[in-house]
């Protein structure tokens, strides 16, 4: 694998801290700013906004520039959200740093998606992506609680500050090690982005992203409760459980790009299957600590093994112009974000027991399933359709030479 391919994992290693440490955080910058902790969880919300709103128009908007350049320039505008939220004075200055740090998310994750397939041969694609996602989910197993715990012993803007500097060692990583020779393979344009984007079985592709991460964070968003109220777990506990999830994504991550190369649809539907399975034990194995640990790990696992599959598969479906097709997809990612813990929290809501979000989840799995299985069928029809109008001309045709 090219030495490039770390310089992406440096990028999302930032990003992916930057985005989950101020759930850590909440109460101090709550205490700081003077604001209720209700009102600084709308700082999550900001940089979700900003990535779903940023993921497309940015990557629209640098279409035609070289990515190499482009990859450069979100990398700085990350590091520039980061800095203002260290310098932040008021609670709107910033959920305006955050916003803006949420802007280049999904556009560099879906270029670098693009960059990096690029840079290596096409059976092993999918490993490419996973290793630029690799990190992503280390970042939850070391950045987070790292951040975390600089924080709260030095103060929230510290770990901004400290956030902001992982992106200026990104710009410096990429400046060096990416390639110029790629970074000027084949800008496709807006209007050519857009028409891939337009299509069917991309957005079935998307879909099943929604769906499938949905379940995901149908169940995580309320897993503290779970290992708490229902496993036993003290709230201090907690933390190190977090990380055994992130053991578990970043092994999953390794494994689906692995399998993926050599069956990237199995591998997706494998994946799916497994995750919906893993949701709807979750009632059984969150009665005792040592199985509830298993739990925590596998819905890691299982849940990251499907992102290198599904990000490549959105790729795939829009071949003629990936960019934004792939930016879409860090969208669509943060969706089923919104939309998991949203519908986690109606279930949970309903009475149903603290495991009745992951039940919830199972649901959305297999909804995922099905959305996928409507691609896979859609894919099935194109192809035959253009070989059963060829086989209909040729008696046409053999009529022609007869006569």
């Amino acid at each position: 694998m090219p030495l490039a391919l770390l310089a992406l994992a440096v990028g999302a290693f930032g990003i992916g801290t930057t985005e989950f440490v101020m759930m850590g955080l909440l109460p101090n910058v709550a205490n700081d700013l003077h604001i209720s902790i209700p009102t600084a969880g709308h700082l999550v919300s900001a940089y979700a906004l900003g990535v779903v709103i940023g993921a497309p128009l940015l990557a629209a908007l640098t279409a035609k520039l070289p990515r190499r350049r482009v990859l450069m320039g979100l990398m700085t505008l990350f590091v520039a959200g980061n800095a203002l939220s260290a310098a932040a004075s008021s609670y709107d200055w910033l959920l305006a740093a955050r916003f803006l740090s949420g802007l280049p998310h999904g556009a560099f994750f879906g270029v670098g998606a693009v960059v990096a397939t690029g840079l290596v041969a096409p059976e092993r694609k999918a490993r490419s992506v996973s290793l630029m996602f690799l990190g992503l989910t280390v970042a939850n197993v070391a950045g987070v609680p790292v951040a975390t715990l600089v924080g709260q012993h030095f103060g929230w803007r510290a770990t901004f500050l400290g956030v902001s500097a992982i992106g200026v060692a990104a710009v410096a990583a990429l400046a060096l090690l990416l390639p110029h020779d790629h970074a000027h393979a084949a800008p496709a344009g807006v209007r050519r982005e857009l028409a891939a984007l337009g299509s069917l079985p991309v957005w079935l592709a998307l879909g099943t992203t929604v769906a499938g991460f949905g379940a995901l964070f149908s169940a995580y968003s309320y897993i503290t409760p779970m290992l708490t109220d229902t496993a036993g777990y003290a709230a201090s506990e907690v933390t190190v459980l977090l990380a055994l999830f992130g053991v578990g994504a970043t092994a999953g991550n390794l494994l689906g790009g692995r399998l993926a190369d050599h069956h990237m649809r199995g591998t997706l539907f494998a994946g799916l299957t497994s995750l919906a399975l893993v949701l709807a034990l979750f009632p059984v194995l969150m009665r005792t600590p040592g199985t509830a640990a298993l739990a925590v790990v596998l819905l890691g696992l299982t849940a990251f093994a499907t992102g290198s599959p599904l990000q490549l598969m959105v790729m795939e479906k829009a071949s003629s112009a990936p960019s934004l097709a792939s930016s879409a997809n860090q969208a669509a990612f943060n969706l089923a974000n919104a939309g998991g813990a949203w519908t986690g929290g109606l279930a949970l809501a309903a009475g149903l027991g603290t495991t009745a979000p992951a039940l919830a989840g199972a649901a959305l799995a297999v909804l995922g399933l099905t959305v996928a299985a409507a691609a896979y069928a859609t894919d099935r029809r194109r192809a035959f359709a253009p070989s059963r109008l060829v086989a209909s001309h040729i008696p046409q045709q053999a009529e022609k030479v007869h006569h």
